[in-house]
C-alpha cells in the first residue's frame, strides 16, 4: 500500500506512539475499573483513544488521495530549539539551580523570560508586544496562582524581594 498524504501519516503514527507510551506507563499504576477508577485508569484510556485517533488518520493517509501528496517539509529545527529552551528557562529561574550556583529569581522573572524567548522561535521578533504579552502573562499568573489559589512560592528575585 502508498503512503498518500506524508503529513497525515506521520501524524497518525505520532499520535499512536504517544497513546502507547501513556497507556504503557498507566501500567505502573492501579487501575482498578468504571466505579472506582485507580490512578492509572484516565492514562490509560487516553492512550487507547489517541492510539484509535491514531490508527484511524494513519489508514486515512494510506486509502484517500489528497491532491499534492502532503509531503513532509523540512524539519523546523528555530522553533523546536527555542520552545524547549524557554521552558527549560522558566524552571530554572523558577526555582533555581544551587547545583550550577544559579539562585531562583521568582515568577515574574521567569514568565518574561520565557515569554521573549518563546517569541524568538517566530519569523519575527518585536519588543513592544512581546513584552506586552509578558506583562499580562505576569499578571495573571500572579493573580491565579498567588492571589487566587494562595500558592506559597517566590514571586520576585530575592534581592528585589526580600
Amino acid at each position: 500500500m502508498r503512503i498518500k498524504s506524508q503529513k497525515d501519516f506521520f501524524a497518525g503514527l505520532l499520535y499512536m506512539a504517544i497513546g502507547i507510551a501513556f497507556a504503557w506507563g498507566a501500567t505502573n499504576y492501579t487501575i482498578g475499573n468504571g466505579a472506582r477508577m485507580g490512578p492509572g485508569y484516565f492514562p490509560l484510556l487516553l492512550g487507547i483513544v489517541l492510539t484509535i485517533i491514531g490508527a484511524a488518520v494513519a489508514f486515512k493517509a494510506m486509502v484517500v488521495e489528497s491532491a499534492t501528496g502532503d509531503p513532509v517539509g523540512k524539519f523546523a529545527w528555530k522553533p523546536l530549539i527555542f520552545i524547549i529552551a524557554s521552558n527549560f528557562l522558566f524552571g530554572i529561574l523558577l526555582g533555581g539551580m544551587p547545583s550550577l550556583g544559579i539562585p531562583a529569581m521568582g515568577m515574574i522573572v521567569a514568565i518574561y523570560v520565557l515569554t521573549i524567548v518563546a517569541s524568538m522561535a517566530g519569523k519575527e521578533f518585536r519588543w513592544v508586544p512581546t513584552l506586552v504579552l509578558g506583562t499580562i502573562l505576569a499578571i495573571g499568573s500572579w493573580f491565579a496562582f498567588v492571589w487566587g489559589l494562595k500558592l506559597q512560592f517566590q514571586v520576585w528575585p530575592s534581592f528585589i524581594g526580600g
